[in-house]
């Protein structure tokens, strides 16, 4: 077996396990998973686990490290109507995608596996710095905001969201809520000339987030 057959299969065995580690994760959280539930949901071996991460915590910082991978934000204008639409879309990945709610929800228990590290929120609140400094550039920011601070209220706000919407109604509701919160941030962001021009309702969900969508209702 040539040298670039193995890495091949190398990374797409990884990419397995991360999958399996996922999709166990967001099921029963960190404390109840096992080394054992992963490999059986991977279909692998010992060897095979042990080859890509050493322990259960090893699988699990590589799962919250990887959380942006598990996403594809959607394409568009940068501004604050992109900003908007990555906030719904980001809710409509939390009620379809085990692999990115296995990474938000092991960032909240990190604590259990003697993890404080803030890398996978303060990446978010760089997204949404992005699009903020392009609605200033856009004109479309009210005199006095800060780009870095709003981005930071803004990602700690929506996680705080995300999370009673998660405890409340398993995230059935989440979309919803990110309206609420839209509806009562942006006057306290955006020009008043510029609030009639934006779309603070979900735009449609593509069919398989439609299906999945009404299946966590």
């Amino acid at each position: 077996m040539t040298s670039k057959i193995r890495q091949v299969r190398a990374v797409k065995t990884r990419e397995i396990v991360l999958q399996a580690a996922a999709e166990v994760f967001d099921e029963v959280g960190y404390s109840k998973a096992s080394i054992r539930m992963i490999m059986e949901r991977a279909q692998i071996t010992q060897g095979g686990m042990y080859f890509h991460f050493k322990s259960k915590q090893g699988i699990a910082e590589a799962v919250i490290a990887s959380q942006q991978q598990f996403v594809q934000l959607p394409e568009g204008t940068d501004g604050l109507q992109r900003l908007i639409d990555i906030t719904f879309y980001l809710a409509y990945e939390l009620q379809t995608n085990a692999r990115f709610r296995a990474s938000v929800r092991l960032a909240v228990e990190q604590e259990e596996f003697g993890g404080r590290d803030a890398t996978a929120y303060l990446e978010w609140a760089d997204q949404f710095h992005r699009q903020l400094v392009a609605a200033r550039a856009r004109k479309e920011l009210r005199f006095g905001v800060d780009e870095g601070e709003f981005a930071t209220i803004l990602m700690a706000s929506y996680s705080g969201l995300q999370l009673f919407s998660n405890i409340s109604t398993g995230r059935a509701d989440l979309v919803q809520r990110v309206t609420t919160l839209w509806r009562y941030f942006l006057p306290a962001l955006a020009r008043e000339d510029v609030i009639d021009r934006l779309r603070i309702t979900a735009p449609a969900p593509r069919a398989g987030e439609a299906e999945a969508s009404s299946a966590c209702a």
